[in-house]
């Protein structure tokens, strides 16, 4: 390796919007310019330098890891503002594993304690962490040239021998650049050059990387400008001055440092010096302690079997046979710790009684359902255990844990309690420009109006789950895109630069679900940080993908609203209806709840709500759980084309066949429909002679949805087939009906769980219609678009669903029990007005419960005795409806600041003094308080006032005066989105919700509207001659016609205006 340069200060995209190369594009620049070693030194984190190793070991490159530290003026607990938010920097690069760990103590460090602008390390945590580390000076911003910038050459040397002190001699070097384009560098570099001469201090060549080519300098400079953050170093050095920052070869170094042949030959021994190997996919499981004092697996054992008890079955031998079988391939894995540690999580959910479930395979498990990990019998469901965990399988089992949203933080804070908040932290994950957000962002950075970076990403289809859609495909999919890049020069330049910045990640941020628990302190295996979001959370730099290289196995804790909805209702049903309801063991054959289901009222269900969902559902007629089962996993793309079939079969048996007899076992239950992934794995084991490992390589090559695989796997499938007794004509026809299922097939374990869940949410909509629906709007409270919905469903229902009410509204969504269940009604709850605070509400209703109900209006102001009563919540109250019962709004609103002066008297006054109300002595029922005549409030007032602080027309809606009008209609907005298609002509009727102008370039004034009629709203473009036709009709609350096209772009419906006219 003696010789060769190598780049040693080099930053990648996970510099975050500071550098441009992913980190296989810089492995394959390193790679192409024969260098032997390449370092990954990225700004103050850590983020890249796992997938940096493994790319380098696989390209035969020796990967340095490093980092590009920020260190504090003073100390890292220095954070005075003007003065602290100055930094040097200092290169760090790992000689070995000691190195590397102390890398992450010093990245950790940095990000907990330090960070003050940036992430800083400081001369205290050097001292600590300097072992198996080689430190470089840079010269930009390195404390050695920052000395010597001023004029300091005592400091220089004083810096200079302290680092060598702390590294030790050998392993601390002065960065030399060059860069004649910057002026003043060279000048710089001279003084640094004389320098390291005087003090003995070795120099080694480098060339800071920011991209690859110079060409990619302006994509670059585009990336820095989106991040309002960068600093000086990181942002481009002017048109005049414009720095190189590219990847440069050996030869382009060797004549940059002709003169300094020591200094080229000092970077060819600092690659020689780093030899950092990093052992991976061993892994380790949180340190579960067995009270017992048995084994592990001893203990998996005891607790399965004690669960066949508890779960309430027979031990069959199928029982014992299943889970001895099970134990043992646990067992042989070394996996029984990870059972334990998520079994005992789950344990302690129930104990708190936090709604909880499994998805995905890990429902195939019986020991998981003995355990209480999974919610399903997998022999009941018929559930392989394979697709799961098999004896052939390399990677570790998955279970992924659903928590009622509203209480996930409960469980984790337990973990942590467990096993220590060192060893525990959620997941990082990393945000990535896609393809419409760099359109966006290069469109702004270069100062273009926003009409023009809406147009060009609006053409951009959004991708689907899991395959996220590109620039260049976009380019080839869609015409308009292709004809606006190639013809206009504008869009060409803001696409071009926008695919180099296309998938550099953004940001990172905390995973949906994500956690690691470790062995021993989680520094041992990531470094830290908080999440950026400044919640306190401490997340790992490493994401989900690296966290199984360094053998940690991420747990999913997923929040999931419905798990919060169900508890919710099952709580309301024992306080409002005295019935206990045990979700898990409820019937799973409820008539009423199939009986809803047919008749189409899915709204608020998991799953299963939806018009598409919702037509088939009616079509469907279900009558049991695999019914449900069956449309959860068959509802989306591709399976979505069995859903006829599936549904003509159950209602006529006679239709039911099979390409295969040897099929019959594996689709009986299904009406000879391959429905779930399993289907097909089971068919390829059983017809192709598959191994349950082949059989899992064929469901990951169809849902990765290659081409080139899912080709090779077809080959493959046949000849098993054919070998196996099947013609080649009927395996054709079998791969028909398996292709559909590439990339969007389910498990039918997942299957199973979701369907359970749904069910459950069915069942408690069907016996408990209002208590349900109630617990939907106080979990969807705040997104009024669903409220909106909800609603809507509950007049279905039949359900009324009131304004608030101070003496029936509790905080959120109320039930108001009726003398029977069909007269309940719904009231919105004292916190879902706006301006209306949560500690006043609280007040409100303490009052009432501890002390009654309150019996007019007076009264209620003479026992509210709080300061947060004032004017604004007042009025709120008023202008919602809270106060309705106790007179007119108008009335009442005309009367504010008589009632806050009367509110005002009471809280100061004793109660036998004399009112200055006109009473001789203080009445305690409020009948001292009398009110001034003023006009009434009007309906249009009110609605406005709702709609103002519900976000809702409750007591009525501004169009009720067209309804005649526009009943007579066709065409609705709900129409017009699940109906009507592209280009099409349709004519609206409704009220304009929202009007948003907007200046196009060429100044002219266009808008976006929001129209909504009784079935839903809908975007209304009106471009600038339309606008400046019926400008007058365009402001907010008016009523009107709308005739346009209607436009569908990535599935999203709006309306191009062509005339309007005012509604009558």
């Amino acid at each position: 390796m003696s010789g060769k340069f190598s780049h040693l200060h080099t930053h990648s995209h996970y510099s975050l919007l500071a550098a441009l190369p992913k980190i296989d594009e810089l492995v394959e620049a390193a790679k192409s310019a024969g260098m032997p070693a390449l370092a990954l030194t990225d700004n103050g984190n850590m983020y890249g330098a796992i997938e940096f190793y493994k790319s380098c070991k696989s390209a035969g490159i020796k990967p340095i890891i490093g980092i590009d530290a920020y260190l504090a003026l003073r100390t890292r607990h220095d954070k005075q503002a003007g003065v602290d938010n100055r930094r040097s920097r200092l290169v760090l690069l790992a000689k070995n594993l000691t190195g590397y760990k102390n890398l992450i103590k010093l990245t950790t460090a940095a990000h907990l304690e330090g960070f003050y602008y940036k992430p800083r390390i400081d001369t205290e945590l050097i001292e600590k962490h300097a072992e198996g580390i080689v430190a470089i000076s840079p010269s930009f911003s390195g404390p050695i040239v920052n000395a010597l910038k001023n004029g300091d050459t005592k400091k220089a040397a004083e810096l200079s021998d302290w680092y060598k002190k702390v590294f030790g001699s050998e392993n601390f070097f002065l960065e030399i650049t060059r860069h004649p384009e910057i002026e003043g560098h060279e000048k710089s570099m001279d003084a640094l050059v004389l320098f390291a001469k005087e003090s003995v201090t070795p120099l080694t060549a480098c060339h800071d990387v920011y991209y690859l080519s110079p060409d990619d300098k302006k994509a670059r400079d585009t990336l820095t400008l989106v991040n309002s953050n960068a600093e000086l170093s990181e942002r481009s050095f002017g048109a005049e001055n414009a720095g190189d920052f590219s990847f440069i070869t050996e030869t382009q170094a060797k004549k940059f440092f002709k003169d300094l042949p020591e200094a080229l030959e000092n970077t060819a021994k600092i690659a020689d010096m780093c030899n950092v190997e990093i052992e991976m996919g061993k892994w380790v499981f949180p340190d579960y302690q067995v009270v017992s004092g048995k084994t592990l697996d001893d203990e998996l054992r005891s607790l399965a079997y004690s669960g066949i008890k508890t779960r309430g079955l027979e031990k069959t031998p199928e029982i014992t046979a299943r889970v001895d079988y099970e134990l043992k391939i646990i067992k042989d894995k070394g996996y029984a710790p990870y059972f334990l540690v998520v079994s005992d999580l789950l344990r302690h959910a129930r104990q708190e009684k936090i709604l909880s479930t499994t998805r995905g395979s890990a429902a195939g498990s019986m020991v998981s359902y003995l355990t209480y990990i999974s919610t399903v019998n997998p022999i009941e469901y018929k559930l392989p255990f394979e697709r799961f965990l098999n004896p052939e399988r390399p990677s570790a089992p998955d279970i992924d844990m659903d928590i009622a949203d509203n209480r996930r933080d409960e469980l984790i804070a337990y973990a942590r309690k467990k096993y220590g908040a060192d060893k525990v932290a959620q997941v990082g994950t990393f945000g990535t420009m896609m393809a419409r957000g760099s359109v966006r962002d290069v469109a702004r950075a270069l100062g273009h109006p926003y009409t023009l970076s809406d147009r060009i990403a609006k053409l951009i289809p959004m991708g689907s789950q899991g395959f996220p859609m590109s620039i260049d495909r976009a380019i080839e999919l869609v015409p308009e895109l292709k004809k606006a890049y190639t013809e206009e020069v504008e869009v060409k330049e803001i696409i071009d630069l926008a695919k180099k910045i296309e998938g550099c990640a953004r940001h990172i941020s905390v995973h949906a679900a994500g956690v690691v628990i470790s062995p021993t302190p989680l520094i041992d295996f990531t470094p830290l940080q908080f999440d950026p979001k400044g919640e306190g959370k401490i997340i790992t730099q490493y994401d989900m993908y690296v966290m199984e290289d360094v053998g940690l196995l991420k747990l999913d804790f997923l929040g999931i609203k419905n798990l919060s909805i169900l508890a919710d209702s099952v709580n309301l049903a024992k306080k409002l209806e005295n019935v206990d309801v045990d979700i898990d063991t409820i019937p799973i054959d409820d008539k009423k709840t199939f009986a809803m289901l047919a008749l189409g009222i899915t709204g608020g269900l998991f799953q299963l709500n939806g018009s598409g969902m919702t037509k088939h559902l009616k079509d469907l007629r279900p009558s049991t759980i695999h019914d449900i089962n069956a449309m959860v996993a068959l509802y989306r793309p591709g399976p979505m084309e069995s859903i006829p079939q599936y549904i003509e079969r159950k209602h006529n048996p006679a239709l039911v066949k099979y390409l295969d007899p040897r099929m019959k076992d594996i689709l009986i239950a299904s009406y000879g429909v391959i429905t779930y992934q399993e289907d097909v794995m089971l068919i390829a084991i059983h017809l192709a002679g598959y191994s349950w490992l082949e059989a899992d390589k064929l469901r990951k090559a169809m849902g990765k949805k290659i081409v080139a695989e899912m080709e090779a796997q077809k080959e493959k499938l046949f000849k098993g087939l054919v070998k196996n007794g099947m013609s080649e004509k009927k395996a054709e026809e079998l791969w028909k009906l398996i292709e559909p299922f590439a990339a969007y097939g389910f498990g039918k374990a997942h299957a199973a769980s979701y369907g359970k869940v749904a069910y459950q949410t069915a069942y408690m909509k069907a016996n408990f219609p209002a208590i349900y629906m109630s617990s939907v709007l106080t979990a969807d409270s705040g997104d009024v678009e669903k409220i909106s919905e909800i609603i809507g469903e509950c007049k279905r229902m039949n359900i009324p669903v009131l304004p608030p009410s101070i003496n029936e509204s509790f905080s959120g969504f109320t039930v108001v029990k009726g003398k029977v269940p069909s007269d309940d009604r719904i009231r919105f709850g004292l916190t879902t007005i706006k301006n209306f605070g949560e500690g006043i509400a609280d007040i409100i209703i303490k009052e009432r419960v501890e002390h009654g109900a309150f019996k007019s209006l007076g009264n209620f102001l003479d026992r509210i005795r709080d300061r947060n009563l004032n004017k604004k919540s007042i009025e709120a109250l008023i202008k919602s409806g809270a106060m309705d019962e106790f007179g007119e709004r108008g009335i009442m609103l005309a009367n504010v600041e008589n009632l806050l002066a009367y509110n005002k008297e009471k809280s100061r006054a004793p109660d036998n003094q004399e009112s200055l109300f006109g009473a001789t002595s203080v009445s305690q029922d409020g009948s001292d308080l009398h009110l001034t005549p003023a006009p009434p409030a009007t309906q249009s007032e009110k609605l406005i006032w709702e709609k103002e602080l519900l976000g809702l027309y409750i007591s009525g809606h501004p169009l009720d005066k067209f309804k005649t009008v526009l009943e007579k209609r066709e065409i609705t907005v709900a129409k017009v989105k699940a109906e009507m298609k592209d280009g099409m002509i349709a004519v609206l009727g409704g009220i304009i919700e929202e009007a948003k102008p907007i200046i196009t370039k060429k100044n002219d004034q266009m808008m976006f509207l929001r129209l909504a009629d009784m079935s839903g709203t809908i975007e209304v473009v009106v471009f600038p001659r339309v606008f400046a036709e019926f400008s007058k009709l365009l402001v907010a609350e008016k009523c009107v016609v709308i005739k346009g096209k209607v436009s569908n772009r990535n599935d999203e419906v709006s309306l191009i205006a062509e005339k309007i006219k005012e509604l009558v």
